[in-house]
């Protein structure tokens, strides 16, 4: 399509983002391939089973045959630079498949003919729609046997919508694919082609009252004449081209190549980026234009931190030139960095240029103060510029960890932050109540594949188990506890005598120490020493060994002796009346109790609710969700939710997932009480 102005402007024009999304073996790396092959970027295709295609670099990912990253790539077709990323398609990796949305004008989701529509498919399309990308449905491996395509364009159009219609149809048995945008001639597998231009141009042209007047009259229009209202239509997905391919055979590869440079909309042409300025409930809208001669915006979707080369951050410019030896500061810092080498990438490959302009994909390297989700700029006025956040599940599957080597936890926590700071989708925490230190992610995958990187990248080794449950003990009734402690050892001894009562609180109310002794009967500079031997019982517990919440204790009475009495003596002396007091106060051990929502097929709803029953929980409610899909909420205890994920995979054939948060604590049955006070007698003894 020729350029419509000159200039900066009109390299703009010449420029293409894609990302191509979609559910495992869908053939999104093989596709890829074949593209940068066919437009010449690469001299042959590599093979996902050898290891040897350009996306798969990373070592992991070539032995487990899977993308776990996402790659970026460019080629060039026609005189038009093509951007495009190939991201995972297992849910493990959300955290690397979602913020490629965030550098693309075009969201290519890619659909196996022989699996047909797979969830991730369907939560990349809702995604996409989400950020109000085009989209583009790439159907691949059309030449697959027993495939009935047609079907598969109608289950497309009944989970996706009427207006997913196809750009080109396969013809000859899926050997080869015929345009129906441009060309209204001819037969193809699926039918006329004329029945399918028609369809097209009448859904493009609908969105342009002057040119429903034209079709009605005249009854065609010339599609050359379409360009603005496809691109309107395609902003606000009142079309969602289909296209269809075989990496096999290439089929259909020279006309999708045709497709994204003649139709997908250029940097100019989609809707903006959601970007805002200001932070929390101050944070407004702002427009940010495709402008080369604009100050700098771009945006940090990627960051990889090599242990060799250093941190690696691949961003989008979303406005101005951006040049090799620029100053550029990162969000609120007004400390610039300058840009030593400025790169495109080729998977793992540099490749550098001397600028790029809004609507292109860079890198920078070695830039340490560069972090995910950053806003790059040259200008003072941008420094709380941010873009609107992506809605990342939240990592729910807990691994305690800890050095194989006693003395490394500092390095630990570096390697750790450093595999963080890659992923959205992880997160590492301390756990106070347990004393351990933690890594979620969103599944059992995600965390091997940390694990996997923790030793093989970084040469690093570590004890893993499942996180300790975070039990809390309480007391239902009131109670008075006494302690009279005295110790006589020769010399000076020890005396502290404390009466107290204890009552319990609200759940979730905490801790309240109360000093009501009158009289002296505890001088005052004793009542923070029985106050301390209260704590370490907090701490520690009294029945099974966890803390204590949720209670009053109330200092009332005392005695001392003016020789003898000292802090330890009084410390003591409030312990052990603790102890007394909770044990007769009816004392329960507490578990933590989540909030649990379940997506899984409507087929699966039955199993599940009756799974969760048999787990002690308790569901909520249940809701329809997309394309056949079923939520279902509830609540249930944290400690049966081991290993939950493999049994969701087994009851719906590995298309479940579930999110979590805590909800409240309650009170554990009396049998598993039983079991964790009899565990901690066993500690204690031991």
């Amino acid at each position: 399509m020729p350029s419509r102005s000159n200039g900066p402007a009109a390299d703009m024009e010449k420029v293409r983002t894609l990302a191509l999304v979609g559910a495992s073996a869908s053939g999104k790396t093989t596709l890829a391939e074949a593209l940068l092959q066919s437009a010449g970027a690469i001299g042959a295709v590599g093979s996902v089973e050898r290891g040897s295609t350009v996306s798969d670099h990373d070592p992991i990912e070539r032995r487990m045959q899977h993308s776990l990253n996402a790659a970026v790539m460019h080629l060039t077709h026609a005189g038009t630079r093509i951007h495009f990323i190939d991201t995972p398609g297992s849910a493990d990796f959300l955290g690397q498949s979602l913020p490629a949305l965030e550098a693309v004008e075009t969201a290519a989701v890619v659909i196996n003919a022989a699996n047909g529509i797979e969830p991730m498919a369907v939560r990349m399309m809702e995604y996409a729609a989400t950020r109000r990308l085009a989209r583009l449905v790439i159907v691949n491996k059309i030449d697959a046997q027993g495939v009935s395509l047609a079907n598969l364009l109608g289950e497309i159009q009944a989970a996706f919508g009427r207006e997913c219609l196809p750009l080109n149809l396969p013809a000859d048995g899926g050997t080869r694919v015929v345009d129906c945008f441009f060309n209204r001639e001819g037969d193809s597998d699926l039918g006329p082609v004329d029945a399918a231009h028609r369809a097209l141009v009448e859904q493009v042209v609908e969105v342009d009252a002057g040119f429903v007047d034209r079709y009605l009259n005249e009854g065609d229009v010339d599609p050359a004449e379409l360009h603005a209202p496809l691109e309107q239509a395609l902003r606000e997905a009142h079309l969602v081209p289909v296209c269809f391919v075989s990496t096999r055979s290439g089929a259909g590869l020279a006309e999708l190549l045709d497709v994204i440079v003649k139709l997908l909309p250029d940097p100019t042409e989609a809707n903006p980026p959601q970007f805002l300025l200001g932070e929390g409930e101050a944070a407004r809208p702002m427009t940010v234009a495709p402008d080369p001669s604009k100050h700098v915006l771009a945006h940090v979707f990627k960051v990889t931190v090599d242990p060799y080369v250093g941190k690696l951050g691949i961003f989008r410019v979303h406005q101005g030139t951006l040049q090799r030896d620029s100053q550029l500061c990162i969000g609120s810092s007004r400390k610039p960095f300058k840009v030593g080498t400025l790169f495109m990438l080729q998977g793992k490959d540099h490749v550098p240029v001397a600028r790029v302009l809004p609507g292109d994909i860079a890198a920078v390297a070695k830039v340490d103060e560069l972090d995910f989700d950053a806003v790059l700029h040259d200008a003072g006025e941008d420094e709380h510029v941010h873009l609107a956040p992506l809605n990342f599940p939240v990592p729910v599957h807990g691994l305690a960890i800890e050095p194989k080597r006693h003395g490394d936890e500092q390095r630990m926590w570096e390697i750790l932050g450093k595999l963080v700071d890659e992923d959205p989708c992880l997160r590492l925490e301390h756990a106070v109540a347990t004393n351990e230190t933690i890594v979620y992610g969103l599944g059992e995958l995600h965390l091997r594949v940390l694990l996997e990187r923790l030793r093989e990248v970084y040469k690093f080794e570590v004890n893993t188990r499942p996180p300790r449950i975070a039990y809390r003990e309480t007391v239902t009734a009131p109670a008075e506890g006494h302690c009279r402690h005295k110790k006589q050892t020769g010399g000076a001894g020890q005396f502290g005598e404390v009466f107290l009562r204890i009552e319990p609180l609200a759940r979730g109310a905490g801790f309240e120490f109360v000093d009501q002794v009158r009289g002296g009967a505890i001088p005052g500079q004793y009542i923070p020493a029985v106050e301390k031997g209260v704590r370490e019982v907090l701490e520690h517990g009294a029945i099974a060994g966890y803390p204590v919440v949720d209670v009053r204790v109330i200092v009332y009475d005392g005695k001392h002796h003016s020789v003898d009495s000292k802090d330890i003596a009084f410390a003591t002396a409030g312990r052990k009346a603790f102890v007394a007091a909770i044990q007769a106060a009816r004392p329960i051990v507490l578990e933590p109790v989540v909030r649990i929502d379940i997506e899984a097929p409507e087929q699966a709803i039955g199993d599940i609710t009756g799974d969760l029953s048999s787990r002690r929980g308790m569901v909520s409610g249940t809701s329809s969700g997309a394309a056949g899909s079923g939520v279902i909420r509830g609540q249930v205890p944290l400690s049966e939710l081991s290993g939950y994920q493999s049994r969701l995979n087994a009851l719906t054939s590995g298309q479940g997932r579930y999110t979590m948060e805590l909800s409240h604590y309650e009170a554990v049955p009396p049998t598993v009480q039983q079991n964790l006070m009899g565990q901690h007698k066993q500690r204690d003894e031991e």
